[in-house]
């Protein structure tokens, strides 16, 4: 025992999974004190097991966070109101999960006089700078212990997999993990994610049986799901669907992103495979179901068309879409760089209101109509059977002072003896 760690007190974000008891119970051995800490933030967990698991190998303490409520309202709704993403295709499920739990654990950890906090990230992902950078900005002066970055337990457990299988059967730590599936998931009510094993060769396909969430769009219902999704100043306010045959309405926010994820999930809705670019630098495959996010995101980027000025449109596009995703994506969501885009968010979606109808068919969304009280959109104005206040004669004079500059170009191009034609 250490005498350094003796008595000391330390919050583990634990999953009942193989590393994190193994985690566990190698703290325990070190003299420490372990209070676990789980957050529920939808996942589909048997959470009595894991804390019987957790206080079987000896924590001292199991805390079981429910988050939903938070995660959902201040972590998806904003980034569903900027239309977040990353490298132009993933809604960012697990970077949006993380600050909650690690501002969850921090409560944990502070009500319990921990020193420091520790979590079971591995030493090339995203997950351990996003975790560490949330701890840092929350409680500056909290240590943190990431095993898999001491060179002790990356000795002890170098041959990965096999050695924490072994470990877990000589401390008599009860595990269910097997080999059959070589890859690690993440699951959380945006979303599950897939990695590694047999994924790390980007040219595998992932097989049928891994997808957990989705049905498998070519065996999804023959007819397509209808259902409307109505957005106050950006935010997803009512969903109405037919459920069992009745017409069913949800306006909680939580009710809400649950039940969009049950008509994707039953529907084959958002499923992707990438190659993303990791902060630290590292390449990196994954595949992600997302389903009811994936059906209000699109949903929300339609609506804006009815409601958000051009110009506005492009800034906010430029600036926040990107940065709140890049900010998500790296970590720094408790920075100055995220308040200062969250604010920009606001003012973009206060006039976002409206209604949009979409249908849901072997793994496709789509948009059937939108409807917003929004005055932008006048359809006279913008019918071609109907000339009104608009004088097509003026066009002439904006195509004249536009093509300016074009000329120019043309001319120049012409006098360096390059053919445009």
């Amino acid at each position: 025992m250490a005498d350094s760690a003796k008595g000391k007190r330390i919050c583990l974000a634990y999953s009942g999974g193989l590393d994190t008891s193994v985690i566990l119970k190698w703290l325990i051995n070190q003299g420490y004190e372990v209070i676990c800490f789980l957050a529920d933030c939808g996942q589909e967990e048997d959470f009595k097991a894991a804390e019987h698991k957790a206080m079987k190998i000896g924590a001292k303490k199991v805390y079981v966070e429910d988050i939903k409520k938070e995660f959902v309202e201040e972590f998806c709704w904003p980034a569903i109101q900027c239309n977040a993403v990353y490298e132009t295709k993933y809604l960012l499920g697990t970077s949006l999960a993380r600050p909650p739990i690690a501002r969850a654990q921090i409560r944990v950890a502070q009500k319990e006089g921990c020193f420091a906090v520790s979590h079971g990230c591995t030493g090339k992902g995203n997950d351990q700078v996003r975790f560490e950078l949330a701890f840092k900005a929350l409680q500056p002066d909290i240590k943190v212990i990431a095993p898999w970055r001491d060179p002790v337990f990356l000795k002890k457990f170098a041959g990965g997999r096999s050695d924490l299988l072994k470990f877990a059967s000589e401390q008599g730590i009860p595990v269910t993990s097997t080999k059959s599936k070589p890859w690690s998931m993440d699951e959380n009510l945006a979303h599950c994610s897939y990695e590694a094993g047999i994924l790390e060769d980007p040219n595998t396909t992932p097989p049928l049986d891994m997808w957990k969430l989705t049905v498998d769009p070519k065996k999804a219902p023959d007819e397509e799901e209808l259902f409307t999704v109505q957005f106050t100043k950006g935010i997803p306010s009512k969903l109405e669907y037919i459920e069992k045959g009745k017409a069913t309405t949800v306006t909680n926010a939580v009710d809400i992103l649950t039940a969009a994820n049950a008509i994707g999930r039953r529907n084959g809705v958002g499923r992707i495979d990438i190659v993303e670019n990791r902060f630290i630098g590292i390449k990196s495959r994954g595949c992600y179901e997302t389903p009811g996010l994936t059906c209000l995101h699109f949903a929300h980027l339609d609506l804006e068309g009815l409601c958000i000025d051009r110009e506005t449109r492009a800034l906010r596009d430029q600036l926040v879409t990107f940065n709140y995703g890049k900010a998500l994506y790296n970590g720094h969501y408790f920075s100055p760089q995220r308040e200062f885009l969250h604010a920009s968010i606001i003012e973009s979606q206060k006039n976002v209101n409206g209604t949009v109808r979409c249908s849901a068919y072997k793994g496709n969304f789509t948009i059937l109509g939108r409807s917003s009280p929004s005055k932008l959109y006048d359809m006279e104005e913008s019918s071609m059977d109907n000339i009104g206040d608009f004088d097509p004669s003026a066009a002439g004079g904006f195509i004249d002072v536009e093509a300016i500059r074009l000329k120019k170009y043309g001319s120049m191009k012409k006098e360096a003896g390059e053919d445009l034609v």
